[in-house]
């Protein structure tokens, strides 16, 4: 008898224990995952860009694609420098920073990123600047629209 309540025990704390995974709230993520804007570079041009933006506990990274500024030569992979300055639930500012890039063929919109920075949970995020610095030279450009659907909330 003492067997057979003790392996009724343990079904049910095993049940009760998937239940109550079951019934955790799912990791946060970000939403949208994907926005829009345009941005003016001054002389180095304007145009729109497209964020991508990833979450992972308070950790987020922001990727960068934009026809604004395009390369007049060859850029190798790692050596854009660049700093997203993001408007932070409508009353702050937050940068996301980083030095990664693929290689940019010359002629071709630059990528940079994954631009990382740190966030908390029901942080609404939306792109204001873009600072990037490519051989020394820096190209500052600055939001004319938008995010398109939204800002980013994490």
């Amino acid at each position: 008898m003492k067997r057979r309540t003790l392996r009724t025990a343990t079904f049910l704390s095993g049940a009760l224990a998937a239940g109550t995974l079951a019934l955790a709230p799912a990791a946060q993520a970000v939403d949208p995952t994907t926005a829009t804007l345009a941005f003016d570079c001054g002389s180095f041009g304007s145009g729109e860009a497209t964020l991508t933006a990833t979450q992972d506990g308070t950790a987020a990274t922001i990727t960068v694609s934009t026809g604004a500024i395009t390369a007049p030569i060859p850029i190798s992979e790692n050596s854009v420098k660049s700093t997203l300055t993001l408007s932070k639930n409508g009353s702050e500012t937050t940068t996301f920073t980083g030095n990664s890039n693929p290689a940019i063929p010359a002629g071709s919109a630059v990528s940079t990123g994954p631009l990382t920075g740190t966030v908390a949970a029901g942080d609404s995020l939306e792109a204001t600047s873009l600072t990037v610095v490519v051989f020394g030279i820096t190209a500052t450009c600055t939001a004319t629209s938008p995010q398109n659907p939204g800002p980013f909330v994490f």
